[in-house]
């Protein structure tokens, strides 16, 4: 028989909401972190994670390759090659850790920010990219890759993962579902739909929240009165807060969460504590609604640099290594920059392409409609 866990945050005695005025948030609880801004291991009671020289070099790669990834869509979108672009900068870690954690046969669900998840599953950034150019839905196979397709629509991706982890879970697999959200979405309805069916029936499925302190301009303090993690308690599943710049303890925390859900004991919330150092997507200004002092000081918990301070500080890696992980970083930016220029432009009858498995009448008579408007303007005035 399965043991049942107990939710994390059952019997805590709860700061008691405050009277009408300013926003107040209660002290913030410790964070699983295995690795400090300063580079230095620490041990955690609860998360032991072992890893070798070689898989730390590969998840300082990761970390780098996948922000200059994102350095240049940003640059790109600025240029005018891009619709529009959701940074990553300053989650690195919590996407790389997360994604890391997935095992074959595990399925991802993301938002529209989860590049770096993207890039764990093996994704090419250019699938992402003609995305964000307009040129197609999304260009990879999310079967054959473990990773959904982008989902605009705030936390409806909560509801897919859990529907998916319930099919796995009738069809007698021993795989997860994880579901990536923000700390906005935890406000959606959706969201809350889909742990309260998570917990109901025990699926197989991690909620995988990244606390970047802000839904596009409003702070966190406007939508919780506790820590994110502690809600779990009240759907009745355990939730957890971790340090989302570590992506050791990420790794860790994730890691753990998949294995419970996989052997039957249904989902956690994981609340990976973290900061969007860009824009909320390139269409918004986040000098509008937040200090600069405030990014200067996440600046000091960057995720990339914690890591890079511990292989250098172990010998893990020399400069020789570090050196080789930037020129591939400028490699990758050229491809993609290469890449994104040369996609060519769909027809634009490809929107009645993918609508329907088949297309309906109604479908082809709007397409006729489409063709014979835009053949109305060749050879004459526009």
């Amino acid at each position: 028989m399965t043991a049942v866990r107990q939710p994390e945050g059952v019997g805590e005695v709860v700061d008691p909401i405050p009277g009408a005025g300013a926003p107040h948030l209660p002290e913030q609880p410790d964070l699983v972190q295995l690795l400090t801004p300063e580079g230095e291991r620490v041990d955690h009671p609860d998360y032991s994670l072992d890893v070798s020289d070689q898989e730390l070099r590969d998840i300082y790669r990761d970390l780098v390759l996948v922000r200059r990834w994102d350095v240049e869509a940003t640059a790109l979108q600025r240029q005018g090659e891009l619709g529009i672009w959701a940074s990553l900068l300053g989650q690195e870690a919590a996407q790389v850790g997360a994604g890391r954690a997935l095992r074959a046969g595990d399925m991802a669900f993301p938002t529209y920010r989860e590049h770096g998840v993207a890039w764990t599953r093996g994704i090419d950034p250019l699938h992402v990219m003609s995305l964000f150019r307009g040129v197609d839905y999304g260009a990879w196979d999310p079967v054959a890759t473990g990773f959904n397709l982008y989902t605009i629509v705030i936390g409806s991706q909560c509801l897919h993962a859990t529907g998916y982890a319930m099919g796995l879970q009738r069809d007698g697999g021993e795989h997860a579902a994880l579901a990536f959200l923000g700390d906005g979405a935890t406000s959606q309805g959706e969201v809350n739909e889909a742990m309260i069916w998570a917990a109901s029936f025990g699926a197989p499925v991690v909620f995988f929240c990244q606390n970047n302190q802000y839904a596009i301009s409003v702070p966190l303090e406007r939508q919780s009165r506790v820590p994110l993690y502690r809600r779990a308690a009240g759907f009745g599943f355990p939730g957890v807060r971790v340090d989302g710049n570590d992506v050791l303890a990420v790794l860790a925390v994730t890691r753990a969460a998949l294995a419970a859900a996989r052997e039957g004991q249904g989902p956690t919330f994981i609340e990976a504590f973290t900061y969007r150092m860009g824009a909320h997507t390139t269409s918004d200004d986040p000098t509008r609604y937040r200090l600069a002092s405030e990014l200067e000081e996440w600046k000091l918990r960057d995720p990339i640099a914690r890591v890079k301070a511990y292989l250098a500080r172990s010998g893990i890696a020399d400069h020789d290594y570090l050196a080789s992980v930037e020129a591939e970083a400028d490699e990758l930016a050229g491809r993609i920059r290469s890449g994104t220029l040369e996609m060519p432009d769909p027809p634009g009858t490809a929107i009645f392409d993918s609508v329907y498995a088949e297309q309906t009448s109604e479908l082809a008579a709007q397409r006729e409609e489409f063709v014979a408007y835009h053949a109305s303007f060749e050879g004459g005035e526009h």
